[in-house]
């Protein structure tokens, strides 16, 4: 009789231990952790390398997560954390207050993390000898108001990297979504927008400066050979800047904005644990290294002895 109850209580404490789901029961199996399981990420084309790098460290360090990020045009992340296509996106802005109510409203909780602040590098081609420029004139030529370059007199061209791109959202909200002159096109890439500029003399490309700051990274030379970085001013009277960390960091530089994830995924999930890599201490000295500014700087702790 005794030996049939130890038995009882076994059969007991097996079947409560794994007839729960893991939302349910917290000693099971979890499937997705923040260090295991699959997870899906919609990032915007501008930050690739950087989200690259992140991606490669992640799953090195947790061989049991698959991160899929796809690199696609910010309003089309948006669309598709909204028709549940994916739980996390990162995108140059955090969500709208209606955004955020309609997702409230379908009983959504989301979170927001500034993750970094870079900027939008304007290029050209490095025989163009025009190479400075303001605020106020990138907006007249976006607007037609100026269509030849000053010194050649040739024909001005814009290309961006996607007409759907965090790039094109913030030259739209700069010129308060104005008709723009039929000079303005936008390729499927940033690549392509640097290849566009290395082979037309006359072309203005706008691409994330992800994208040519990190010069440890080989592909970034390669960009960069061809090119040059314009300088940008905010007025005639303010210093033209390249868009460089430093500048970056104190708003000299007059195109930057900042970097947000938005993640609807459960809180001991995998979507999670990539975020919080990336906002934490390690994600950080990755941003910071790609000549980005975290948005939360690793602190370094100095021990000062006086005699």
């Amino acid at each position: 009789m005794k030996n049939i109850l130890i038995i009882s209580k076994i059969s007991l404490i097996t079947f409560l231990l794994f007839s729960c789901n893991s939302s349910e029961n917290p000693l099971a199996y979890q499937a997705n952790t923040h260090s295991r399981g699959d997870a899906t990420f919609m990032v915007d084309e501008s930050y690739k390398l950087l989200f690259e790098t992140l991606e490669y460290t992640f799953e090195g360090q947790r061989p049991d997560a698959k991160l899929d990020i796809q690199f696609t045009p910010e309003n089309e992340a948006i669309n598709a954390l909204f028709m549940d296509k994916t739980k996390t996106i990162c995108i140059s802005r955090d969500l709208t207050k209606e955004e955020k109510a309609k997702l409230k409203r379908n009983r959504v909780e989301i979170v927001s993390n500034k993750l970094a602040k870079d900027g939008i590098a304007l290029i050209v081609n490095q025989e163009n000898k025009d190479t400075l420029i303001t605020v106020d004139e990138i907006k007249n030529i976006l607007l037609g108001k100026t269509t030849k370059w000053s010194t050649s007199q040739k024909d001005i061209s814009i290309v961006f990297d996607h007409e759907n791109s965090a790039n094109f959202a913030y030259f739209q909200n700069l010129t308060n979504k104005a008709p723009w002159t039929k000079n303005v096109f936008a390729s499927k890439s940033s690549e392509e927008v640097i290849e566009y500029v290395k082979k037309n003399k006359n072309a203005i490309g706008i691409i994330g400066v992800n994208w040519l700051s990190d010069e440890d990274d080989k592909r970034v030379l390669e960009y960069l050979k061809g090119i040059t970085l314009m300088s940008v001013a905010k007025t005639k009277t303010d210093e033209y800047l390249k868009p460089y960390q430093a500048f970056i960091y104190t708003d000299e530089y007059a195109l930057t904005r900042e970097i947000w994830f938005i993640n609807k995924g459960k809180i001991d999930g995998l979507n999670t644990g990539f975020v919080n890599f990336c906002v934490r201490e390690k994600g950080q000295l990755i941003i910071h290294k790609a000549c980005l500014v975290p948005a939360y700087p690793p602190m370094r702790q100095l021990r000062i002895i006086t005699e």
